[in-house]
């Protein structure tokens, strides 16, 4: 907020709507001069900044008791000199206008040009001395509404106070006022309290960012849970959005990809409606999650994330999903190489490593199909990669028995014993097998091929018939006569033999 937004909400308290004929023209005259003063010295400061401090720091003088020029003028000569670096003489007259909060300027106002005053300081915040100087602001403003009882505003500044330990990751000072910040947004029974429910929610959301800073996910994980169940606040999105992409994160480090997912899109729609800017950074958290779950939907088909397809921020994973679902190895790594600047974001870079792995193991698997031996260096040539890091994709998949080979280590050739075409031969060989057996089968058992049993034992009979007769047992005859074996007949005899005939 402005500090001519800041002026306008104290003209709007104190308006009155009373009718007054008569006025004092002398005080009439000393608020003229005043406010003349206060507006010329505004209108230095961009030019002569140093003159416009001097200025502003008269205007408390002018005033017989403590008003709201007097209160104008010492906040902008607090922030100027925050701005060039007179750090002392900012938290001396900072420490002067908490004074005028008590009797001199409405809470509301006074309330409003803090908090902005402590945005200020802590957006200008960029040097040791600066974060110094931000940190005696914090002292003098929590030791001034403490003693007003002004509970909101106290909690206001811890919970900024806490996001300036986080930012320079002094734990052990956030985690102790964190404790005092739950302490106070309970009852005294130690339940939660609903009337401060956005306020926890404000402090789970700084606590969880610690724990995520700090790889606890076990105390993630529970507070995260604890979040998400607070049902009695109305809380600002980009709390809810920092609570998710942390929840996000979470999932993705115990490799839970569709929780992840989900986390990511949600932390994403509520940076977009607080209108952060972390919304591009989320978006591409939910990119490089889709890629992980090997997912063919494209995450930009959504109505919410659709409209940032062609962002510039977003262009390079845009490119980078499209080639990994179309499996193009040599495209997805010449994006990479084009845009380095993806991986100065740690959780991308640690997390992107899987994605690429992924995608070189499919196409070492696709390169190789055809042959049975072949050279490292080949392969790495082809998929713009290092030997070193072929043989480790190879060794993996023997190891995990996607393939059958062995490396030479010392001359870079694999040997492989068993792959796709060695597959299809041992399938013919099995489908051979099966049709012998069939073949068996058939021919030994099946109707059509057996032989005639009738056949068989007519012509034993008359074998024993004709050894009878070679003896000349002519009774055998009739009992030859009276044989018939399955088609044969007897005919009749000449001589010393028979003759045997089939009809």
């Amino acid at each position: 907020m402005s500090d001519d937004d800041d002026d306008f909400m104290q003209d709007s308290d104190q308006e009155q709507y009373d009718f007054e004929y008569e006025d004092d023209e002398e005080e009439d005259v000393g608020d003229v001069g005043i406010e003349n003063k206060y507006y010329n010295a505004k209108q230095m400061k961009a030019d002569n900044p140093g003159e416009a401090t001097v200025e502003f720091l008269c205007l408390p003088a002018m005033e017989e008791e403590k008003g709201d020029w007097g209160f104008k003028g010492l906040k902008q000569a607090t922030k100027l000199e925050f701005k060039l670096g007179k750090y002392d003489e900012a938290v001396q007259h900072y420490t002067e206008l908490l004074t005028y909060v008590k009797s001199a300027v409405t809470r509301n106002y006074s309330e409003k040009s803090i908090n902005n005053m402590l945005d200020f300081i802590e957006k200008g915040a960029d040097d040791e001395k600066a974060y110094q100087c931000m940190e005696k602001f914090y002292s003098q403003t929590l030791e001034s509404f403490h003693s007003t009882n002004n509970e909101r505003l106290w909690l206001k500044t811890n919970i900024k106070l806490a996001r300036l330990w986080l930012d320079r990751r002094q734990y052990t000072q956030l985690v102790k006022l964190l404790r005092e910040l739950h302490k106070a947004c309970q009852r005294e029974d130690g339940t939660d309290d609903p009337s401060k429910g956005t306020y926890a929610l404000e402090v789970f959301a700084l606590e969880i960012q610690m724990y995520a800073d700090t790889r606890n996910n076990k105390r993630l994980k529970a507070l995260y849970q604890r979040a998400l169940n607070v049902k009695s606040a109305v809380p600002h999105p980009k709390v809810m959005g920092i609570i998710r992409e942390c929840g996000g994160k979470m999932h993705m480090s115990e490799e839970n990809w569709k929780e992840a997912q989900t986390d990511f899109f949600e932390s994403f729609r509520n940076y977009d409606e607080a209108g952060s800017l972390q919304r591009i950074q989320v978006l591409k958290y939910l990119v490089l999650t889709t890629m992980l779950m090997k997912s063919d939907i494209n995450p930009f088909e959504s109505r919410e994330t659709k409209p940032y397809k062609n962002d510039a921020g977003i262009s390079a994973m845009t490119d980078l999903v499209e080639a990994y679902q179309q499996d193009d190895i040599q495209r997805y790594e010449s994006i990479l190489q084009k845009n380095r600047d993806l991986l100065e974001d740690p959780f991308i870079a640690e997390n992107i490593d899987e994605v690429t792995r992924s995608l070189r193991i499919s196409g070492v698997l696709k390169l190789i199909a055809p042959y049975t031996r072949f050279h490292l260096d080949f392969v790495a040539k082809r998929l713009n990669v290092s030997a070193a890091e072929v043989q480790d994709i190879v060794g993996f998949l023997i190891l995990d028995k996607r393939l059958d080979g062995q490396i030479n280590q010392e001359t870079g050739i694999v040997e492989i014993t068993s792959g796709p075409d060695a597959d299809r031969m041992q399938a013919m060989k099995q489908w051979t097998s099966a049709v012998d057996s069939l073949w068996k089968v058939i021919f030994n058992e099946g109707d059509g091929f057996r032989a005639d049993e009738s056949h068989l034992l007519g012509g034993i009979a008359a074998s024993n018939a004709m050894n009878t007769l070679g003896r000349g047992d002519m009774g055998g005859l009739g009992t030859l006569a009276r044989l018939k074996g399955g088609n044969r007949k007897f005919h009749g005899y000449s001589g010393r033999g028979l003759a045997l005939g089939t009809k």
